[in-house]
This record gives structure tokens, sequence and C-alpha cells, in this order.
């Protein structure tokens, strides 16, 4: 996992390049790729061979910037004829994985990088320094970024002993905060005029819920329609903290159910990379 092996590093450089192949990349090709990767001060080719080019690049981010890269390397955005070329990179990106006991897997359409599980199946998990570091960037209220660390956090301690209910709580909560800080920190009339319904009257901020909030944020551009409609499970497992509502479905969640909403979560995130990265 990461951080990558150097020898995994090269793997990966080889498969982006796929020199002599049908999937070839120029070296301009390969400097659009790391642009299209949301990279901070993405370098222009240089002119060198192309594989040790990218292994230098890779070996000289974060674990974050790493993974988007891969991201974006099994992106059907990425290609003209979208998901078919896009699967075969995803599938020889996760050959050169497997050893990492990394997997990228498509999420509503869109990659995300997994854990493998022990006993196989793959799991997002979200890395607490990596998302700090996107807070970080899209916000900057200090206090907000500590507490929104903080729910990620003790959501996954809270699925670590089996608090399945709770840590669907601290999920929704998160992503709750998250759209909430980005929205007023970008659009600031959110704020002072609240944000507009379906029904067309206004709530002020403070009383924005979530379904509320990811329909800002999709109307404004920051997540797409997926990640949106992905949202709809982990917000509606959110509403489970009223008792009443649990005992009329008589809803009872385990592991899999939080296995199932990190996934939407990583999309999220991975979504707001994008906007905010091309807003640059």
């Amino acid at each position: 996992m990461f951080p990558l092996d150097e020898k995994t590093l090269d793997r990966i450089a080889k498969v982006t390049v796929d020199q002599g192949g049908p999937y070839e990349r120029t070296g301009r090709e390969l400097e659009s790729l790391l642009r299209s990767s949301g990279w901070r001060d993405a370098p222009d080719y240089d002119g060198s061979p192309r594989v040790a080019w990218i292994v230098e690049c890779l070996g000289d981010r974060d674990h974050d910037e790493v993974e988007r890269f891969l991201r974006r390397v099994s992106d059907p955005i990425e290609y003209e004829d979208g998901l078919s070329t896009a699967d075969v990179m995803r599938c020889e990106l996760n050959r050169v994985l497997e050893p990492e006991q990394l997997e990228i897997r498509y999420v509503s359409g869109r990659p995300v990088v997994a854990e493998i599980g022990q006993a196989g199946p793959s799991r997002v998990v979200l890395h607490l320094d990596d998302v700090e570091q996107r807070l970080r960037r899209w916000i900057s209220d200090e206090q907000l970024v500590t507490l929104l660390v903080n729910r990620v956090r003790q959501s996954q301690e809270s699925e670590a002993v089996g608090a399945h209910l709770l840590a669907l709580f601290g999920i929704g909560s998160f992503v709750e905060g998250l759209l909430y800080g980005v929205l007023i920190e970008r659009n600031p009339e959110f704020a002072a005029e609240g944000f507009v319904g379906r029904d067309g009257r206004k709530t002020a901020a403070k009383r924005a819920g979530l379904d509320l909030l990811i329909t800002a944020a999709h109307d404004c551009g920051l997540i797409q329609l997926d990640a949106k409609s992905f949202m709809d499970p982990v917000r509606d497992f959110r509403n489970y903290i009223h008792p009443r509502r649990q005992l009329e479905t008589g809803f009872t969640p385990d592991e899999d159910t939080v296995s199932m909403s990190w996934p939407p979560v990583q999309a999220l995130l991975n979504d707001l990379d994008t906007a905010m990265s091309a807003e640059k």
C-alpha cells in the first residue's frame, strides 16, 4: 500500500506510456495527463525517456496525487471511446497494484482506489492524512477541518468495533459538514441569502440539511450527477438517527452497510478535487 514501491511505480509508468502498444502516449500526452489528474504545478515534459520521466514525476508526489493519477489513467473521461479503453488500463494497473493490496474499481462509473481485504473483496478506505490534505485545499477554516477529520476518524473507529449505526451517522455528518464548508467558502452569498430548495423556497444556511447541500453542490458544478445520486443511501442512513424511524422500518445496519457507504464518499471527494483543480 501507499507509499508505493519503486518497482510498482516503474510498472505503473510502463502501463501508462504503453511504448509500442495500442495505447501509447507521447510526451505531450503524458504532460496533459498529469494536468488532467489535477496535480499542483504539473511539470512540463522535458524530452527525457518517457517511462523514466513518469517514474520521476510519481516519485516526487504525495499519496493523494499518485492516487489521483491512477484514477485519471482509469477514467472513461480521459478516452475518446470512454470505458472501452479505460477499463483495459484499469485492469492492467490492477495487475500491477495487486501486490500492494490495492485495486482500482468503478463507483457509479467513476474510478476510486480501494484496499483489498484479506478475504478478497476490496474496501474503500479514507486515509486521514490524505483527507486532511484535501480539506485544507478546499476549506480555510482550521477548526472546521479539524472537526471534519475527527468525524472520519470516529466513523472508522465505530466501524472497527462493530458500532455500524454510529459509523453511518458519522459518515453522513462528515459529508454534510464538508459540503457546507466548501459551499459557504466558495459562494459567500449562501451564508447571507440561504439555499434555494426544490420548492423554490429559501432555507437559511444554518438550517440547510444534507439533501439540500448535495443538490446545491451539484447545481454549482462541484459534484457530478452520479456522485449526487450515489449519496442518496448515505443521506437516508443518516436519517436513522431518529429511533422512531428505525423502529418503523426494522433497519439494522451491518458491516456491509458501512462498507457500501464509503465509496460514494470517495467519489464525492474525487469530484470536488476535479472541480477545484479546474478552477485554478
